[in-house]
């Protein structure tokens, strides 16, 4: 694990040719395939420095990058993926449910008054303050993404996994060859809105449909991978039927 600055942190190999970027509680992915790398969302604008830093720390360079791809389009996984298309011209995907919000991210759909949860969930302010900090407020969209489908340079034998709920245009990936599957905010194992750790799905200030998000915890289950990903929080190695098995089990929230 190597710190690249206070606020971020680069976990290189959490699984082989996986390395994991937390800045401000948000986790983007880099994912290497043969001599390239598939960006797996692009986390807040305060990202950018430290992708352009993990990029130099595991060996590669802007030449190396496919594109990002993203699991949803909410600000804090969109954040610096407008500076992967415009100065890099790389390309953006995002399931076509997602392609209008991956322009307009603050335009999401969530089942709760957003505001409750910083006044009932005190644990909760450090990492939105945290986010806050590294640009939570200033998202700016990318208009011209493209839809996932043949174009989109996905490792060998990895498998797009549509996890409706949180969004409508929610995915996974699954990494077989890895026994891992990289989640986004499917299945998180801390919750910036109301600081509580373990597997869970995301509160309702940010899911769209919690009961649809928790039937798509099906969709992971069925891949019997060994280690989750998540979008916030560490990644769990427990394997996923126990971790969908506790989020089922805390519910909504």
């Amino acid at each position: 694990m190597v710190l690249l600055r206070p606020s971020a942190v680069l976990e290189r190999d959490v699984v082989a040719g996986v390395h994991r970027l937390e800045v401000a509680d948000t986790n983007l992915y880099l994912v290497e395939h043969d001599d390239r790398v598939l960006v797996v969302d692009a986390g807040l604008p305060a990202a950018w420095p430290h992708l352009l830093q993990a990029l130099f720390e595991t060996g590669h360079g802007r030449d190396d990058v496919d594109g990002v791809l993203l699991t949803h389009a909410h600000f804090d996984h969109v954040g610096c993926a407008r500076q992967v298309r415009r100065r890099w011209g790389l390309p953006v995907w995002v399931h076509d449910a997602d392609a209008r919000l991956a322009a307009h991210p603050y335009a999401y759909r969530h089942e709760r008054p957003r505001w409750r949860y910083p006044v009932e969930h005190r644990a909760a302010l450090p990492a939105l303050a945290r986010m806050t900090l590294a640009g939570a407020l200033a998202v700016r969209g990318v208009r011209d993404t493209r839809p996932l489908g043949s174009d989109t340079p996905l490792p060998t034998g990895a498998v797009v996994i549509p996890t409706p709920g949180h969004t409508d245009g929610h995915i996974a990936l699954h990494l077989p060859d890895r026994d891992a599957v990289i989640v986004g905010d499917a299945l998180v194992t801390l919750d910036p809105y109301t600081g509580e750790r373990g597997p869970q799905i995301v509160a309702g200030a940010a899911t769209a449909d919690s009961d649809a998000a928790l039937a798509s915890l099906d969709a992971l289950v069925a891949t019997g991978a060994g280690v989750v990903l998540p979008g916030h929080g560490a990644p769990w190695r427990e394997g996923v039927g126990r971790a969908v098995e506790l989020a089922r089990r805390r519910g909504a929230h």
